[in-house]
């Protein structure tokens, strides 16, 4: 809803403008223009994001996956002692962790979905301290390889499309762990207000 009103006051407000301005014109020009690199660049992203899902589920088939799953495990079972009892939430959430790493986080989505409705039984409505990390760490996610951020930079004509690779990096790096030291803050402050 509160997009909805954001915008339709930016279409209002740019033709209001741009006809007290005398340039009308060109606003129906640019909302023409801008709509058509909308597409294109949506259409280019498609592509790539196909590619990159079906590499997933190649990665699927082949193991490799199941073998970054394998190497996620100890991780995530020292951060989620208690999902990891389960089989299944523990696949979801190691899917969803291994997705996010390789960039993917339209793949990595539905498996976080998966898994925090598997946390979720049993909390009464309240969030638990591991389901609130799956959130964090799907949210900041370590990413290798950035591939949704590639595909836009591609379609936007970059030259080197992966030179933002250390940033990346270093940047998700940064935030996982900043998120994780908020999310323990935040814990114990939770406990000692009980």
């Amino acid at each position: 809803m509160a997009m909805t009103i954001v915008w339709c006051t930016m279409v209002i407000l740019s033709l209001l403008f741009g006809a007290l301005t005398g340039n009308l014109s060109a606003v129906s020009s640019a909302a023409m223009d801008g709509a058509g690199s909308a597409i294109t660049l949506c259409l280019s992203i498609a592509g790539i994001i196909c590619l990159w899902t079906g590499v997933m589920e190649v990665m699927k088939a082949c193991g490799i996956a199941k073998g970054l799953a394998t190497l996620f495990a100890p991780l995530l079972k020292r951060l989620m002692p208690q999902a990891s009892k389960d089989e299944e939430t523990m696949a979801a959430i190691t899917g969803n962790f291994s997705a996010n790493f390789l960039g993917l986080g339209n793949a990595a989505t539905p498996l976080g979905i998966q898994a925090a409705r598997r946390m979720a039984r049993g909390c009464n409505g309240i969030a638990s301290h591991e389901l609130c990390l799956l959130v964090v760490m799907n949210t900041a996610s370590i990413q290798i390889f950035p591939a949704t951020i590639t595909a836009i930079r591609t379609a936007s004509g970059a030259t080197d499309p992966m030179d933002i690779l250390p940033a990346v990096w270093i940047t998700s790096l940064c935030s996982v762990i900043a998120g994780l030291i908020a999310a323990s803050l935040f814990a114990r402050l939770s406990q000692k207000g009980r």
